[in-house]
């Protein structure tokens, strides 16, 4: 076994790889494949000469309560047949990760098959995300007067552009490289996208991108919706409204602080109706993504938060280490730490005797620290222990929205 940095003739093995898992159909176009390939940085497991596994790594930042810390998206895990239970994806994994925060990036995320196995490298869970499926003639929103223009896998380029400039909140995530919305566009020949420019310079302000099941009725899934301000928002549910003569049911992800239920008339009478049929409208909810710290100084020192402040011992342990290789230069980030977290937060090695303490590994402090879970429901699990006392203290201190990825990878 030898982990190394992916090069040209590993192309077709991995794609092989991502067809035995069905995550590309061998009849696919070949080009699709290629944009995500451009988009990341690769690391291989080979096994007698070949590519057997890999990770894919993205750069991107994330918001964390209006700071952007530097990420690392984890794109990508796979295995081929030959190669499962030999410990190759956490090998590879951990070792990206390693890399990765060796070159700076502060926090790593990623979408998980399961809940369970990326805890062993370090992760935690979200929180759960909302995605509403209602037919879409049952919004009530003030209709737009002017017409949208139409946008189409040629238009990559501005529609990426768009995203990175979208109105942003606490967890919401970017990431760098065009391809990554390219390969997108490109994986449903019936996507479309409608959106609105600016009327004297012409730049696309904002738009949404639909993947449907069934061009004729439906349902159509809203990719993404992305927008600057929230009366752009509401121009484009009035354009999803409008779809509704013909268009049964749309599938969409909840935003940060939006209720999407307020927006429609009826939606506990047509949940009742529809129940069981191909146009059902339902709220689904599901936590699938998890986020781990990688340099815990770098995201301390930039946690601001207002009102109390609070002072604690951390032991924090890293189940990643174990997974490691010596000579990495990064061996995570378990260790013995005190810490203050207020407007001004800060954090030094070392045990202090007059402190409260916590101990919590990676994965359940990192949940707190984004607020994905309150301290007191964190001490209900076995990994994240402290008194009470300290923690209702830190659910006072780490009062902020629910994070939300609002970009999915």
């Amino acid at each position: 076994m030898k982990i190394r940095r992916y090069i040209e003739k590993d192309f077709q093995e991995i794609k092989r790889t991502w067809e035995e898992i069905g995550w590309l159909e061998p009849k696919e176009d070949k080009e699709i494949f290629k944009f995500f390939v451009e988009s990341s940085r690769i690391l291989v497991v080979e096994l007698n000469g070949a590519a057997e596994a890999s990770v894919f790594s993205i750069s991107g930042d994330l918001n964390y309560n209006g700071v952007q810390l530097p990420l690392h998206a984890v794109a990508a895990v796979t295995t081929s047949r030959i190669s499962r239970k030999r410990g190759l994806a956490g090998k590879v994994t951990a070792l990206a990760l390693a890399r990765e925060a060796a070159a700076g990036k502060k926090i790593a995320g990623l979408g998980m098959f399961e809940q369970g196995y990326y805890n062993l490298l370090g992760f935690g869970t979200g929180p759960y995300e909302h995605h509403l499926s209602f037919d879409p003639a049952e919004l009530k929103v003030p209709r737009s007067n002017r017409p949208p223009c139409r946008l189409g896998a040629k238009d990559f380029q501005e529609m990426h552009e768009n995203r990175l400039q979208r109105l942003q909140k606490h967890g919401s995530v970017n990431l760098y490289p065009p391809e990554v919305t390219r390969t997108d566009l490109l994986y449903k020949d019936s996507g479309f996208g409608l959106g609105f420019r600016d009327p004297d310079s012409g730049e696309l302000t904002h738009h949404f991108w639909i993947s449907p099941d069934d061009v004729e009725h439906g349902p159509y899934n809203v990719l993404w919706t992305v927008y600057r301000e929230n009366k752009q928002f509401l121009e484009l549910l009035s354009l999803l409204r409008d779809l509704g003569d013909q268009i049964n049911l749309v599938r969409i992800a909840e935003p940060s602080g939006v209720q999407l239920q307020d927006f429609l008339r009826q939606p506990m009478k047509s949940s009742r109706i529809s129940k069981g049929g191909k146009f059902e409208v339902k709220n689904r909810a599901l936590a699938y993504w998890q986020l781990r710290i990688l340099d815990l100084e770098g995201c301390i020192n930039n946690t601001h938060l207002p009102g109390r402040e609070v002072s604690f011992n951390l032991e924090l342990m890293d189940p990643v280490e174990k997974f490691l290789p010596p000579e990495e230069e990064w061996q995570g980030i378990g260790g013995e730490y005190h810490l203050t977290i207020g407007a001004e937060s800060e954090i030094k090695r070392g045990l202090q005797n007059n402190l409260p303490t916590l101990k919590a590994s990676v994965g359940a402090f990192t949940r707190m620290w984004m607020g994905a879970l309150p301290a007191t429901g964190l001490g209900l699990s076995g990994d994240f222990c402290a008194s009470e006392d300290l923690l209702e203290e830190l659910d006072q201190v780490f009062l902020m929205p629910k994070p939300r990825l609002d970009w999915d990878f």
